[in-house]
């Protein structure tokens, strides 16, 4: 056996949102003696429950979850920090004998993980308080705007609503004299030790996006609303976390710039051209193995089991 086939395993699972990654990484995790490291840049925040759809309580008690509500509203939390902090999870959950599984949507979180973060330039605070302002009197779009001429490739992932996201991308654009996407492929710290095993959802977009409607429906019905105002009540309504999608437009709908119709209408479009972006950064994901339909589809989880025991099969 080489040192290759030595090495752990460690599951990729990827997708756009509503695709039934949850169900598909508790099917694996239960079938294989799995734990589930979550890799979405909203479900570490505590108290923001709805908006995120994390798995809640029957399916965290159905098998170990990382990475979920370890940073406050009000905390910046970053995909370096993330990166560190999945990686000391994976290595926990693998050095006790468990197959790792990170879970989740947010590219950039992900590429953080897996290829690693370049040594970014120091923080420009004058730069970063122009930007404020011109967000704040000319709104997100114009910011994420100079993104897009910037670095296109980031501007794709990062939401339009995303100003923190988009303001540092611009800084580290200017700073580095080339693309932030370009400049991190200079002295990144790749994952090593595992052996990467991606698996990605692609279900046909008229059913996502009927299911995505479906889930913001939902959320709404669930108490979103409810749920932005008691974080208003306790950090106030300049949070970042409060930039993500559902409890934006709950935060408009509040201030009453907006009715819950109009929210819900708002927050569907967002989630939709979400996926697409989504979709659009996995595709340049190399090696994944792609599943044609939803995580929570028998035949898609048969699949998914198979690819994972052959992988199994080969480290032996």
């Amino acid at each position: 056996m080489n040192a290759t086939q030595a090495e752990p395993l460690l599951v990729v699972l990827l997708g756009p949102t509503a695709s039934g990654k949850t169900s598909l990484a508790l099917e694996l995790a239960e079938r294989f003696s799995g734990e589930i490291i979550s890799c979405d840049s909203v479900s570490v925040y505590r108290e923001v429950d709805i908006g995120s759809a994390k798995p809640n309580a029957n399916e965290r008690a159905r098998a170990p979850h990382h990475l979920l509500d370890v940073a406050s509203p009000d905390q910046h939390y970053t995909a370096g920090d993330y990166s560190r902090d999945a990686r000391a999870a994976i290595q926990n959950v693998a050095a006790r004998g468990r197959l790792p599984i990170v879970s989740g949507g947010t590219g950039l979180y992900l590429r953080a993980l897996i290829d690693g973060l370049f040594p970014g330039p120091q923080r420009h605070p004058e730069l970063r308080e122009r930007l404020r302002n011109r967000a704040e009197t000319r709104g997100a779009a114009y910011v994420h705007r100079i993104l897009r001429r910037l670095d296109e490739q980031a501007a794709s992932s990062i939401h339009a609503n995303d100003t923190p996201k988009a303001i540092r991308a611009i800084e580290v654009s200017l700073a580095a004299k080339q693309p932030m996407t370009e400049a991190w492929k200079i002295g990144r710290d790749p994952l090593t030790g595992f052996r990467i095993l991606r698996m990605g959802l692609d279900p046909e977009r008229p059913q996502l996006y009927r299911r995505i409607d479906a889930r913001v429906t939902a959320m709404f019905g669930a108490g979103l609303i409810a749920e932005t105002s008691a974080l208003i009540a306790k950090y106030g309504d300049a949070i970042s976390t409060l930039n993500a999608l559902g409890y934006k437009q709950a935060l408009s709908l509040l201030r009453g710039e907006i009715d819950e119709t109009e929210a819900i209408r708002q927050t569907q479009q967002g989630h939709r051209n979400y996926a697409k972006r989504q979709m659009s950064w996995f595709r340049r994901e190399a090696g994944v193995n792609w599943l044609r339909g939803f995580g929570d589809e028998r035949s898609i989880a048969d699949q998914a089991v198979a690819v994972v025991d052959q992988a199994i099969v080969r480290q032996r």
